[in-house]
């Protein structure tokens, strides 16, 4: 008898930092089924807004239909109010649409990285159904387990429930949080059969924005 299965998870893993001024979003480009690749060359990053920053992992269909929605969203809010919608408030914007979509879920656990008005990284880590918090680093996707426990060791961002409130952002330079996500996709690489091919990272400054590649495991 045939099951009705919407869902399937496509793998992969997505990282974000957020520094004093700079915000680094980073995933890997392998889309997988099982023990199947069907390519690897598959971006999980989409450019929301002006300095705003998604990365995906989970089933690739919702994937793209959440950032094209998204990007509609986006453009309608620039003609009504002239204006790029800022990272905070897309933030917001993605919450509410998954939270609109929960008896039926977007199959898709997110990253959102940016500056916001102040010129601070921010990122914003969710579950599937539109919960979400600021801090200084997050990981979504199959390698996720294998990342956190290193950003946790290296980036100690303060809890959120100690007084007075702390920035969620992390103490390293630019150049330093680019090499750390590098390091823990090469070691997370090596454990997950999901994650790998090649690593796309993302770096937004006050400059605006640039992307670059780097080889991953192939195998």
């Amino acid at each position: 008898m045939a099951r009705f299965e919407p869902y399937e998870n496509n793998g992969g893993t997505c990282v974000a930092v957020a520094g004093a001024d700079y915000c680094v979003v980073a995933a890997d480009t392998r889309l997988s089924v099982g023990y199947s690749i069907l390519s690897r060359d598959s971006s999980k990053i989409a450019h929301l807004a002006d300095k705003c920053v998604l990365a995906s992992s989970g089933f690739q269909g919702d994937v793209k239909a959440l950032q094209r929605n998204l990007a509609a969203k986006e453009l309608l809010y620039e003609h009504n109010h002239n204006k790029k919608m800022s990272c905070p408030a897309m933030a917001q914007l993605l919450s509410n649409t998954l939270y609109y979509k929960r008896f039926f879920p977007y199959y898709a656990f997110n990253v959102l990285g940016g500056l916001d008005s102040e010129g601070k990284g921010c990122v914003f880590t969710y579950d599937a159904v539109g919960s979400y918090e600021r801090t200084g680093y997050s990981a979504q996707g199959t390698g996720a387990a294998l990342m956190m426990p290193v950003l946790d060791n290296q980036l100690k961002s303060p809890s959120p429930l100690l007084l007075p409130a702390r920035d969620a952002v992390t103490p390293l330079s630019q150049s330093d949080a680019v090499d750390l996500v590098k390091d823990v996709f090469a070691s997370a690489t090596e454990r997950d059969i999901y994650t790998g091919d090649k690593l796309e990272i993302v770096v937004i400054n006050s400059s605006g924005s640039r992307r670059e590649f780097i080889e991953l495991r192939k195998d």
